[in-house]
């Protein structure tokens, strides 16, 4: 199919410096929670971009020196040359593709605790370091910074000679050593480096100039720059010292990469922020430099692109989770076939992968992270094996995934939904506030089984498992899902709590069905991802007096891991919503929950004429055990398999459950030569 004409200037090629980018789709430098630890892993993960038609392909941050460890983050490396060769595998995966190569030159300085060197951090002043650490960071002298300029020199070098395109200057989140220099809250120097903004811009300046020296003949050299830091006065902003640095610096480097400070603001889920939000703190950029300007937004959109770089706003569409959702996104619109984009929802699962030091995943690419460890391909898996047919009973995201995958195959499937729309969790959860891009889960994997001939689906539609044992399916795949617990068992409590037996005790099915709730309220979560203060906030924007308790010392604890818990928290406290933390329920009365510190075990009291318990899930797999029990009855009705898949097999996220899909699909018919170790182990190999 040809392409939308209005979606042209989107191929247009854009000269940056000495390099050309064969189009207008550039994936910005992210990470990926793979770093030095896996680079053959990161190569291919890196390479499938390349060859769905991006342009420019960026490494993470790459830490130039061992003054900056950030360990335990598994970041990329130019230590040295077993670094440059890691660089190297990168570099040659995203060339075979036509696209360009860029490596984020990194020095994180105050946010560098340095925990496997055992170097002292350095910074521009001395100060107390991040992230809870009992160290302090050491103020550079002048020595410091020049032996930092030969660094980064000699990073630049390394990775122009591993063949790299285009290298960057890096002053984007406050995490970064250049952006502490620009900062007049981490910068407290006296000297020609501090005090006035030209003084804090002067170490950029120096860099960048000595970068071009050092590559500039044949590599583009671009920076990152973070225009504002949402802090008002007291920070950078892009009404004022943001865009006098952009000002200062305008013509310096060969591309402008522009964004939030710090990472949360640079990467807000789309609970809190739509598609190209960031247009209204860089949308100057672009006019005070003939340079090309790149920027991102979370963008799915091409229209949206389109209007990006009409109105002058951008010149090529930066991306970093787009770009992991679909790595196809540009050939897809290339061939008209923007239809089949599989969108971004924002839920910044891919962050919680460098932030708990593992690969990268996605709640909408199961095969990331996959594509050297287990040979998946983004777009393509190998055809049926057989002609043997397929049941998959449950439309949520588990058993949407398995039967879009075997759909794909070419097996004839037929997938059957006891409610009468698909979606389970994911429709549920879609509805509430914030999370409407979450349907996008189940609306891309109906979109595409709905273009298949040999998947049938049947809504309404309930089976038990003796309707199963009297059809005709080889296979039979149970994607039934988990039900929330009503005895608030959960992280905390691993018995029931007295007292939950009582009608006024519900959970967030019975607030999802519609349930009445009298008032007050009291939502007891220990579940500690995202549901507990999602249904307290739900019920206070349905007039309701809420209090929401925890065990935990902060509300929704785990999103630390997806860089939102503070806007989670102030979005609670905001709403009027009263909070207690760090304590447990240890009875459940009649209008009353008692319950004891988690601390001192000090009892206390709240008042509740309902409680909502948001505590943890049981599968539901009472089908699963019954016809797994007879397997000579299986035998007799023809079935040769029965799987259990995603929250009817072990509740977790909504990634996982879309990965166990769509791993049992490619599986079926090709399971791993070794059970006990299924994928692909990146080992370095030992020294003799």
């Amino acid at each position: 199919m040809p392409r939308d004409t209005r979606y042209d200037v989107l191929f247009e090629p854009i000269k940056i410096g000495p390099v050309t980018a064969r189009n207008r789709f550039y994936q910005v430098p992210h990470c990926n929670g793979m770093g030095f630890n896996w680079p053959q892993t990161h190569a291919k993960m890196r390479e499938a971009k390349a060859e769905g038609g991006w342009a420019v392909i960026c490494t993470e941050e790459c830490m130039i020196h061992p003054t900056s460890d950030y360990t335990p983050e598994p970041q990329a490396r130019l230590w040295d040359d077993y670094d440059e060769k890691c660089l190297g595998l990168m570099v040659e995966a995203v060339h075979r593709h036509g696209a360009l190569a860029g490596v984020q030159l990194a020095h994180n300085g105050v946010g560098a605790q340095n925990l496997y060197t055992r170097l002292p951090p350095i910074g521009p002043s001395h100060q107390a370091s991040v992230d809870n650490q009992p160290t302090h960071t050491r103020g550079m002298s002048k020595k410091d910074i020049r032996e930092f300029r030969r660094w980064h020199r000699n990073a630049a070098l390394r990775a122009k000679h591993a063949d790299a395109d285009i290298i960057y200057v890096y002053a984007g989140h406050d995490s970064t050593l250049l952006m502490h220099f620009l900062s007049s809250r981490r910068n407290q120097r006296s000297d020609e480096y501090g005090g006035s903004l030209e003084n804090r811009v002067r170490l950029l300046r120096e860099v960048l100039e000595e970068t071009r020296d050092a590559v500039g003949d044949r590599c583009a050299v671009a920076i990152r720059m973070a225009v504002d830091e949402l802090l008002g006065p007291e920070g950078i902003t892009s009404a004022g010292e943001g865009r006098e640095i952009i000002e200062m610096l305008a013509e310096l480097p060969d591309l402008w990469d522009v964004n939030l400070s710090s990472w949360e603001n640079d990467s807000q889920t789309s609970r809190f922020s739509d598609e190209g939000f960031q247009e209204q703190y860089v949308a100057f950029v672009k006019k005070m430099t003939s340079k090309p300007v790149v920027g991102v937004g979370r963008f799915t959109s091409p229209d949206a692109m389109v209007s990006q770089i009409n109105r002058g706003v951008l010149d090529m569409i930066g991306a970093a989770r787009p770009s992991i959702a679909d790595p196809f996104l540009p050939m897809k619109i290339e061939q008209g076939r923007e239809d089949e984009i599989r969108e971004c929802i924002g839920c910044n699962t891919c962050v919680s992968g460098q932030l708990t030091f593992t690969p990268m995943r996605c709640t909408q690419n199961p095969s990331v992270g996959e594509e050297w460890r287990r040979g998946w391909h983004p777009e393509f898996i190998a055809p049926k094996g057989s002609d043997d047919s397929f049941l998959v009973v449950g439309a949520g995201p588990a058993g949407l995934e398995a039967a879009r995958a075997l759909g794909q195959r070419g097996y004839p499937v037929t997938l059957a939904e006891a409610q009468t729309e698909p979606g389970g969790r994911v429709s549920l959860e879609s509805s509430l506030p914030g999370l409407a891009a979450w349907a996008r889960v189940r609306d891309w994997r109906m979109g595409r089984i709905q273009q298949m001939e040999n998947v049938e689906v049947y809504f309404d539609n309930a089976l038990s498992a003796e309707d199963i044992l009297a059809l005709d399916y080889k296979h039979v795949i149970l994607a039934t899902g988990a039900s929330w617990r009503d005895d608030g068992t959960g992280v905390t409590n691993w018995q029931a709590i007295p007292g939950a037996d009582q009608n006024h005790v519900v959970t967030p099915a019975d607030i999802f069905s519609g349930t009445q709730l009298a008032g007050p309220v009291v939502v007891f979560d220990d579940d500690r991802y995202y549901m507990g203060a999602l249904i307290a906030e739900k019920l206070k924007l349905e007039g309701h007096d809420i209090t929401l308790l925890t065990p935990s010392t902060e509300v929704s604890p785990w999103t630390e891991n997806t860089m939102e818990q503070h806007r989670i928290q102030a979005r609670i406290m905001d709403l009027g919503i009263k909070v207690v933390t760090s304590h447990n329920i240890t009875r459940i009365g009649v209008d009353t929950v008692e319950t004891s510190c988690v601390y001192t075990e000090q009892p206390g009291s709240l008042a509740a004429a309902s409680l909502v318990l948001v505590t943890s899930r049981i599968p539901n797999d009472e089908i699963y055990l019954k016809l797994s029990e007879d397997p000579d009855l299986l035998a007799e009705s023809g079935i040769a398999s029965v799987t259990a898949i995603g929250d009817s097999l072990c509740p977790s996220t909504i990634a996982a459950a879309v990965y166990e899909g769509h791993r049992v699909a490619r599986e079926m018919d090709a399971p791993p030569e070794n059970p006990d170790l299924p994928f692909r182990r990146e080992i370095i190999q030992l020294e003799n």
